[in-house]
């Protein structure tokens, strides 16, 4: 009895939520560790049904840097970094688009499919909703540095993806975009999130990887459950938010920017964290705010 009560309860409190973002685009971009691990990965699949069943519009982003890099490995290829990018040429970009759209999307894809919803990739090798221009890093004396095709997206196709979504349709984005010529590049899946989140004007944006969310200090009692665009900019110039968090941070203030309400960054190794951030009142994650 005592365990029916406590789940009537959760919904009671899940019920104002759902009432609020029902027919609003939430956008989800899921990478870390939980894209190595099908059973989580798979039960994130679930939550995101979850979501589209109650009438919230789900648009997913998905990265794959750590299968891409053993994609290479199995090729005899080492990957290269610069400033934290990886170098991609021809050969690296023809890996990273088989693994991104053959492997992750199709599997990202049939989970959805599986619940007896449905799920469209979103991709270069189909229809392609994101589109940029080359990137170029910053060398010394103002100096360009080259690292191959890499790009930053420029537009997104928001018409086409308001258009799936408004048919019960779940998107689900693979980050290589198309140049203006026609060409593919490799574009980071955080800041592509943002980006997408921006252009549709979405209620959220979600970032699922394997981090808490964003620390002010040492320890786990140190985690933010709220920060504004400026305190995360502090912390930023005091050190304390460090290179490995700083696309995910771009990506929200993008978002922000753009018109989102809200963005957060969440631990997806934890049960349903997602409908934990969304449907009640702590969350458990940190919560981005403009101000």
């Amino acid at each position: 009895m005592e365990e029916a009560i406590r789940k009537a309860t959760v919904l009671i409190e899940a019920h104002q939520y759902i009432r609020k973002f029902a027919g609003r685009v939430v956008v989800v971009k899921v990478g870390g560790s939980i894209m190595d691990d099908p059973k989580r990965l798979g039960s994130l699949m679930k939550d995101i049904c979850f979501l589209d069943t109650v009438g919230i519009r789900p648009v997913l982003v998905h990265g794959g840097g750590k299968r891409i890099s053993e994609a290479m490995a199995a090729e005899g290829l080492e990957a290269q970094f610069v400033q934290g990018r990886r170098y991609t040429d021809e050969r690296t970009l023809t890996i990273a688009e088989h693994v991104l759209v053959n492997e992750i999307n199709k599997f990202i894809v049939g989970r959805i499919d599986d619940h007896d919803h449905y799920g469209m990739g979103l991709h270069s090798l189909g229809s392609c909703v994101l589109f940029g221009k080359r990137l170029y890093l910053k060398g010394e004396e103002g100096r360009q540095v080259d690292i191959g095709l890499v790009g930053e997206v420029e537009r997104v196709n928001a018409k086409l993806l308001e258009a799936l979504v408004d048919a019960g349709t779940v998107p689900v984005i693979a980050p290589i975009a198309r140049d203006g010529a026609g060409g593919k590049l490799n574009v980071n899946a955080d800041s592509a999130a943002g980006m997408v989140a921006a252009e549709m004007k979405a209620e959220k944006l979600v970032l699922v990887s394997d981090t808490h969310g964003i620390r002010t200090g040492e320890g786990d009692e140190t985690l933010a459950s709220h920060l504004t665009k400026g305190e995360i900019e502090a912390l930023v110039d005091q050190g304390v938010v460090g290179s490995g968090m700083l696309p995910k941070v771009e990506s929200c203030f993008c978002a922000l920017e753009g018109g989102v309400k809200k963005t957060h960054i969440i631990d997806g190794r934890i049960p349903h964290a997602l409908l934990l951030e969304i449907f009640s009142r702590e969350g458990v994650g940190t919560e981005i705010v403009l101000k």
